[in-house]
């Protein structure tokens, strides 16, 4: 497929920070700048309990969970060891310093996953 749809200039990604990008449908689309302007893009849902990636610290070709301090490779969005999991990958392409995305993948990658839920916890009442 080789539908992209412009996103952003890489100068609108913070260095060593993320842009998000909300989706009609499905969690958002974080995109990453490390501090050699390599740009990554990954679903804004950390595996572990939701957490949104685009909060995190980018250090390397790492993201840190702003919630638990996962490590989440940009490469790949997997989970450091001893942690386990991953989170998806959206396919990228730079025109110059635009950014771009897959059309297909905005569309569909990742919408079935639940978005996090803020605010309080409810206590279970029992009977």
């Amino acid at each position: 497929m080789d539908d992209w749809t412009f996103i952003c200039s890489i100068d609108d990604i913070p260095v060593l920070g993320a842009r998000r990008v909300a989706r009609e449908h499905g969690p958002a689309v974080a995109i990453f700048r490390t501090s050699s302007d390599r740009v990554f893009a990954l679903l804004d849902r950390c595996p572990h309990k939701g957490g949104p990636l685009s909060q995190g610290i980018v250090f390397g070709e790492s993201v840190a969970c702003p919630l638990h301090n996962w490590s989440i490779g940009l490469c790949d969005g997997v989970a450091a060891a001893p942690d386990a999991g991953c989170t998806p990958k959206f396919e990228l392409k730079l025109v110059g310093r635009q950014v771009h995305l897959r059309a297909d993948q905005l569309d569909s990658l990742g919408i079935d996953l639940a978005l996090p839920v803020a605010g309080p916890r409810r206590r279970c009442e029992t009977a």
